[in-house]
């Protein structure tokens, strides 16, 4: 009895080492379900209908979903070869999708996102001493109300953009979410990486018929 008792503990552990690595890995990965067109009337027509008829629900570290995301489809490009930015063919102010939170969450910066839904259009941190270190690289999305930005093929200066961004919080100072390099090709999911960031992975259609790798940081603020 003693023996048998003895070779049924290796299995045990070996069930147990199986049953938490699944657990730290569910951990680090969301859920991405699809979704069909946006159709909500709080987004201007003509940006709905620049969007895929896609969307994704992103359920994280909650039971209910955080947010839902529809990019853009056929995102215009530029041929822009700078090697510092992990977006160069976006020109600012481009817009590349609209975000809806059903409930309060919050930007890079850790400020508030009240519900709603939002237009997110490509943008440059300042190339200046006030925002080293704030991220590692410079490309960002700022979140500006949808009723605000009913045009997507509009284009904006940078201060014009920032004073969008700003009704959302309703302060002075934008909305960022970041936008980190995306190293594999995916078609929809969200992971947790080790500085609690979680980051939705997708392609982008650009207008070139090329198909872009895009990651944004949906959830997480700015290491300090």
């Amino acid at each position: 009895m003693g023996a048998r008792l003895r070779k049924n503990k290796a299995p045990l552990a070996t069930i147990l080492i199986v049953l938490v690595l699944s657990l730290l890995s569910a951990a680090q990965n969301g859920k991405v379900e699809s979704m069909g067109p946006l159709t909500d009337s709080a987004v201007p027509e003509k940006v709905r209908q620049s969007l895929e008829a896609k969307g994704y629900r992103l359920t994280l570290d909650d039971a209910k979903p955080s947010c839902e995301l529809w990019l853009r489809k056929n995102v215009p490009a530029q041929a822009n070869k700078n090697a510092e930015l992990a977006y160069p063919q976006f020109a600012e102010s481009t817009l590349l999708g609209v975000m809806h939170f059903p409930q309060a969450a919050a930007d890079f910066r850790g400020h508030p996102i009240p519900a709603g839904f939002y237009t997110l259009r490509y943008e440059l941190l300042p190339d200046d001493g006030n925002h080293l270190g704030v991220a590692p690289n410079r490309d960002f999305v700022l979140v500006i109300p949808a009723q605000f930005d009913p045009d997507p093929n509009a284009t904006f200066k940078f201060q014009e953009l920032v004073t969008m961004s700003a009704k959302t919080a309703g302060t002075k100072h934008p909305t960022p979410l970041s936008l980190p390099p995306a190293d594999k090709p995916s078609s929809g999911t969200v992971t947790k990486d080790d500085q609690d960031h979680w980051i939705f992975s997708a392609s982008l259609q650009l207008a070139s018929g090329e198909e872009l790798l895009f990651a944004l940081i949906v959830k997480g603020t700015a290491q300090q």
